[in-house]
């Protein structure tokens, strides 16, 4: 049988089935099956890096071979501007997996005093480059600090997390609620509100909040961690509870030109396991101070009617908008896919209701292949820019 006619893939899909396709097969035959012929080639790039000082061969400073007046010499990597997208190209040229630390320091790790010298610095990766060489740096090496114990460094990991969101959940649970000022205290603590909330009265004011609620699954291989460990976590007297990531989803509407027009923020006070798939037990809960965290194979569900489940459109216009939501958006914990961590909605806002549709994963991956084209990149990856 022919299950699958018309694809259109980006070429970032994990699976065909994530490609948009055709099921209407009427107008097709095996005389059109598709093929292809993979190529893995030898590029040599595993002999042009090397961790070095780590306590295991997954960990270590980085170290580069470089030429210089004609000979080849291992060197340091400036280790200021160093992030996680950087580390992520590191272990995939290395085959070690993917990247769960990305270090400015590296002081504690014993390297070669030999390669010391800072031979690339200003690194900008987006993440998904087979080789460090490949990514855009500084055309002449600028570090004030130098090498030594400021140079980059990496740990690497063969199994990660990879966070999801449901699109449907979103559409499905999208509701206006004007609520009172007066038990908006603690949201107002958490920065929950819009800026121009110090100016609205606490016993008659309101607030007209955008609701939904957000479905995040673990599609990884890897539980999904808080970057701290509960010894560190920070209790909230007011909701009388503990943050164990300062920012886990960043909440966003923008208008036509993407320009943030409103803005809103989820702390991470809870991360547990809502459900889980068949076959896949719970493990993480948050009562009675237990551990955080999903499974691989489960889900978190930030319900609608929790604290800071929303963003504040009191000042908004009524039109229609564009909504964003990114999932892990400091790349504080290790994912082995950050390009699907976006989602975008339309949205059409009205004076007594909202209606959110066209729900879908952003391709941050689409967008990286042309900043580098426009020379634009920096800007873009600040902001997060996604695919329009």
């Amino acid at each position: 049988p022919i299950h699958l006619n018309q694809m259109d893939c980006t070429g970032f899909e994990k699976s065909v089935t994530d490609c948009k396709f055709s099921k209407e097969i009427r107008s097709c035959t095996h005389e059109e099956d598709a093929g292809v012929k993979c190529n893995i080639p030898a590029m040599g790039f595993q002999t042009q890096i090397r961790l070095k000082g780590g306590r295991t061969p997954y960990e270590g400073q980085v170290q580069i071979l470089q030429e210089h007046n004609g000979t080849l010499i291992w060197g340091s990597i400036c280790g200021e501007g160093w992030d996680i997208m950087d580390a992520m190209v590191v272990c995939r040229q290395l085959n070690l997996g993917y990247a769960s630390h990305a270090f400015q320091e590296t002081w504690y790790w014993y390297g070669d005093s030999g390669a010391d010298n800072v031979v690339m610095s200003g690194m900008k990766c987006s993440g998904i480059e087979m080789a460090l060489s490949h990514c855009p740096h500084d055309a002449k090496v600028s570090c004030p600090k130098g090498g030594g114990r400021y140079a980059a460094g990496v740990s690497c990991t063969e199994t990660a997390a990879d966070l999801v969101l449901n699109a449907k959940e979103v559409e499905q649970t999208s509701y206006l609620e004007d609520r009172p000022m007066h038990v908006l205290q603690c949201a107002m603590e958490e920065n929950c509100l819009a800026s121009s909330a110090v100016n609205t009265s606490v016993s008659t004011g309101y607030r007209r909040l955008f609701r939904f609620s957000s479905e995040i699954h673990n599609n990884g291989q890897a539980d999904f961690r808080p970057k701290t460990g509960r010894h560190a976590w920070i209790w909230h007297e007011c909701h009388r509870h503990y943050h164990s990531m300062e920012v886990f989803a960043h909440y966003d509407l923008l208008d036509s030109n993407w320009t943030q027009v409103a803005e809103g923020h989820k702390a991470s006070f809870c991360l547990e396991d809502s459900d889980c798939i068949d076959g896949v037990q719970k493990q993480y809960e948050c009562a009675n101070f237990g551990e955080q965290g999903i499974s691989v194979g489960c889900y978190d569900v930030y319900r609608h009617d929790i604290d800071c489940q929303w963003i504040d459109v009191t000042d908004l216009k009524q039109g229609d908008y564009i909504f964003r939501i990114i999932v892990n958006p400091n790349f504080e914990v290790a994912e082995s896919d950050y390009s699907n961590n976006v989602m975008l909605c339309n949205v059409r806002y009205g004076s007594l209701r909202v209606w959110v549709f066209n729900c879908h994963i952003g391709k941050l991956g689409f967008y990286f292949s042309f900043f580098f084209i426009l020379n634009n990149y920096s800007i873009c990856r600040d902001k997060l820019c996604i695919s329009k």
